[in-house]
């Protein structure tokens, strides 16, 4: 007769570890891509990069790098990431996040190399417009992690961002204020989650199918709107106040870094602190204690007194709001006037990074930087004239999405009550 020791089994449970092999085979897959196309195929030429604007106090030199042989070196470093990667897994540890960031840097500067010989490209402007194009995915993808840590799943995002950006370009546009144009678009992201927490939570109707219908449901309203209201009145409805930017001073004027962090509308400055709070908040205090615990296993949650449908209509109704809050920006901070559904399937990348970030908001901020980066891209390279057909780099960005979720991530659960009605018994 065995006995087994409560220590005998705490031992036993830390080496019992699931190795998932995921993301070394996707980086080394990535890696034996990189060393054919950067390396074998690579372009003669000389790649330049300018790292400083004119406005920069410290005005640093464009670099210039030969394109080839830095093809072939950051493949190198590529092979070497994923091998490390493989070792870890195989000593049962996690790949960590630094390297799945460094990875994905390198791969970027090696690609940037490749499609840049003898060409030049201004890092500031290409970075400033990826944060620009990430504002509204980041806002998203807060709204996502909310709404799936407390056990809904928001595929609503995309009707939340974009009822955001019609009813702050009307309000903003008929009062001249576009604080008031902010307000109106939290207002009407959280009318938008009010009707998914009701039909999923209260209803228990299947919260895939709410989210689709609402996003059908508010393409078809405002394009509706749109048309009636918006283009007959142009000046008065669709002319919306922008923000200004807001520049730091001396932060402002670091190489690099300053216009992309500290030269920004009042709604970017907003994004960091959302971003910060929700990180803060979901792992640092009760709220986030209990909307954790509503998401991962609500019948215990209820046995301690919590309110599970309750905490869970709450934080959708939080989520609705963030959400239109990021739609505004698309007309308040960025384009300057609402069209049919402008959003363009910004609600379902954030999606994707929420599941990417793998529910966590720091994690989620940096894949909604990364699609904001990929989209962004497109641009900055056919204006260079990138030898990459201009139809591939109209797909870069879902193309960088799928790869994404289904390499990079590894293995990832979701909390283990989301998208599961609560019944209480």
């Amino acid at each position: 007769m065995s006995v087994t020791t409560p220590q005998a089994s705490r031992i036993a449970l830390d080496t019992t570890v699931v190795r998932s092999w995921k993301s070394p085979i996707a980086l080394g897959l990535f890696a034996v891509i990189s060393i054919v196309v950067f390396g074998i195929f690579g372009r003669p030429g000389v790649s330049h990069f300018r790292l400083s604007r004119a406005s920069d106090f410290i005005q640093l030199p464009d670099v210039h790098l030969p394109t080839t042989q830095t093809g072939w070196v950051l493949s190198v470093v590529l092979v070497l990431l994923a091998a490390y990667s493989a070792w870890l897994v195989r000593q049962a540890r996690k790949v960590p996040l630094w390297l799945v960031i460094l990875y994905v840097v390198i791969i970027l500067v090696a690609f940037l190399t490749w499609v840049s010989a003898n060409a030049l490209i201004p890092v500031p402007g290409l970075l400033i417009g990826a944060v620009s194009l990430s504002v509204p995915l980041i806002f998203g993808a807060m709204s996502g992690v909310i709404s799936e840590r407390s056990g809904v799943v928001n595929i609503a995002i995309e009707g939340q961002l974009l009822a955001g950006a019609f009813i702050s370009a009307m309000v903003a546009s008929a009062t001249r204020q576009p604080v008031l144009g902010l307000i109106a678009a939290m207002v009407a992201g959280m009318l938008v989650s009010f009707v998914l927490a009701a039909f999923s939570i209260k209803y228990i109707v299947d919260q895939i199918i709410v989210g689709v219908v609402l996003n059908v449901l508010v393409a078809g309203l405002t394009s509706f709107l749109y048309s009636k209201l918006m283009v007959p009145n142009p000046e008065l409805l669709n002319n919306p106040p922008r923000f200004d930017r807001i520049d730091i001073p001396i932060l402002g004027q670091i190489p690099i870094i300053g216009p992309v962090l500290f030269n920004q509308t009042i709604i970017v400055y907003v994004m960091y602190v959302t971003v910060a709070a929700v990180a803060f908040a979901l792992f640092k205090t009760r709220w986030g204690l209990r909307t954790r615990s509503v998401g991962e296993h609500p019948q215990a949650a209820d046995t301690v007194g919590i309110k599970v449908n309750t905490m869970r209509f709450w934080n959708v109704s939080l989520a609705g709001a963030i959400a239109g809050f990021g739609g505004a920006y698309f007309t308040l901070g960025s384009v300057g006037e609402f069209t049919k559904e402008m959003t363009a399937g910004a609600g379902f990348i954030a999606l994707a990074a929420v599941i990417f970030g793998r529910w966590d908001p720091i994690r989620a901020m940096l894949a909604g930087l990364l699609f904001g980066f990929a989209t962004n891209l497109q641009s900055v390279l056919g204006i260079i004239g990138s030898p990459v057909p201009s139809q591939f780099m109209l797909m870069l960005p879902y193309v960088v999405t799928i790869f994404a979720v289904a390499g990079l991530v590894g293995q990832s659960k979701p909390p283990a009550a989301d998208g599961k009605p609560y019944i209480k018994s």
